[in-house]
């Protein structure tokens, strides 16, 4: 049990003004009571960890809809700091064929420890790299680690079938036959998936992109997804390079190409989304189809901006994600948070989206996107997943007006002071409180320089 004593503010949902100097009260993985004093629970029972919330803005716990963890351990490479997407993913494909269990292990740490530091409490991960040397539960390995730190964890089991030799970007070396990406598609769904409204782990189908699979695994993908009652996921509209390569190959723009194979709906999301006509933002709107932005890796890449206010002005369920850490480079929830708010008015003017469409993007609709419909809000019976941040400092002085905008427009350190996930704390005084740092630190950097330099070896 935990008590949150005289919070500062409360963000109770991203539509409402929220609270102030309230108490809340977590029992079990859920929100007991929010009011404005709570006695401690006289319980033998069961311990209550009081926490004075005084300095704290509370916040939903965030919610990071795409993401590549592998990728924190290839961050910043000299070789890809200035290229487009096509060109990027050429070169890096060579590093990331070496990453093996330990890599994954690692990386897995790294990116949720990071996203859990920034008050993201649920996550997934999309995972399409499988090296044929690669032994293991490569998603046992993932979800051992986010055990290790508490995080909700709903990740993809990607794939790539499209070699080089097939036309497509990867080498041999990291794609599978279609036959080994169903049938461990399916092994997963039934080892690992768990429906509940709160679970802990749940499962995504998610084949690469239209450029590294064939059109029948696009389309089996979704058939046995829906058989399970799962979540699709895949990369759609990110650079005119996978436009132009569909009309070549398939004589139809990207989002028609998924379209046609069933690879659309209300259990369906694209990362990225960038290069939807007017026509399409009408289908996304009709089928319930979701979007994952990802503005960070857009700009990094140089890909382009994704027509956010369009998308909700049409009410398409438009969420936010960090992406992949070599294309980011980090796994910072609340500064993607901010780059969203501000990336989008350059598009469309000061007024096009403001601090409660964010947090909407960030909250509810990303829960929504991967399947939750009792998390997102600081609410009496909703999963007790909420983000603490301390606004009593210098980077927050002047800014207390509006403190639910100031963890946007303000603050130089994105750090929470608690993230509590599913009742339990995870994040204690600013430090993880399932793993020591240091250890994933040094092991992150031992890794990230054996992979580059294999690379360079071959």
């Amino acid at each position: 049990m935990i008590l949150l004593k005289n919070c500062r503010h409360i963000v109770t949902r991203y539509d409402e003004e929220g609270l102030e100097r309230h108490d809340i009260l977590i029992k079990g993985n859920r929100i007991e009571r929010i009011a404005p004093h709570i006695d401690p629970p006289d319980t033998a029972s069961e311990e209550v960890e009081t926490v004075d919330a005084g300095r704290f803005v509370a916040v939903p716990g965030l919610v990071n809809t795409h993401h590549h963890f592998y990728q924190t351990l290839t961050r910043n490479l000299p070789a890809v700091q200035n290229v487009p997407l096509f060109k990027w993913l050429k070169y890096l494909y060579e590093v990331w064929k070496g990453i093996d269990e330990e890599a994954v292990f690692v990386s897995s740490l790294l990116a949720m420890g990071e996203l859990l530091k920034t008050g993201c409490t649920l996550t997934t991960d999309h995972h399409y790299l499988y090296p044929e040397d690669f032994s293991g539960d490569l998603m046992g390995i993932q979800f051992e680690a986010a055990d290790k730190l508490g995080m909700r964890f709903s990740p993809c089991r990607g794939s790539m079938s499209l070699s080089v030799k097939d036309g497509g970007l990867p080498p041999d070396s990291v794609v599978q036959s279609e036959e080994d990406i169903l049938k461990d598609s399916e092994r997963v769904i039934e080892k690992y998936h768990d429906p509940s409204k709160l679970s802990m782990r749940k499962i995504m189908l998610a084949p690469c992109s239209p450029f590294s699979v064939t059109e029948g695994l696009m389309k089996d993908t979704a058939s046995l997804a829906r058989s399970h009652g799962v979540k699709l996921h895949t990369h759609l509209a990110e650079t005119l390079d996978e436009e132009t390569y569909c009309l070549k190959h398939y004589k139809k723009r990207p989002l028609e190409l998924v379209a046609d194979l069933g690879f659309i709906g209300e259990d369906t999301s694209y990362a990225h989304g960038i290069f939807f006509n007017d026509s399409e933002l009408e289908l996304l709107k009709s089928t319930g189809t979701s979007v994952a932005h990802c503005p960070s890796s857009n700009m990094r890449l140089g890909s382009g901006i994704a027509r956010v206010r369009r998308m909700l002005d049409r009410e398409i369920n438009i969420a936010l994600a960090v992406d992949g850490s070599a294309s980011n480079d980090t796994s910072d929830m609340r500064g993607e948070m901010r780059q969203a708010l501000l990336l989008c008015r350059v598009l469309y003017g000061p007024d096009s989206l403001t601090v409660s469409d964010v947090y909407r993007m960030s909250t509810e609709n990303g829960a929504r996107l991967l399947g939750y419909d009792t998390l997102g809000r600081i609410e009496e019976g909703y999963g007790a997943d909420i983000a603490l941040f301390d606004v009593h400092r210098l980077d927050y002085a002047g800014s207390l007006s509006d403190p639910k905008a100031a963890l946007l427009f303000c603050g130089t350190d994105h750090t929470a002071a608690y993230t509590i996930v599913n009742g339990k704390v995870a994040v204690r005084n600013g430090k993880l409180a399932g793993y020591d740092e240091d250890e994933i630190v040094e092991n992150a950097n031992r890794i990230a320089a054996q992979l580059l330099k294999k690379s360079e070896n071959r």
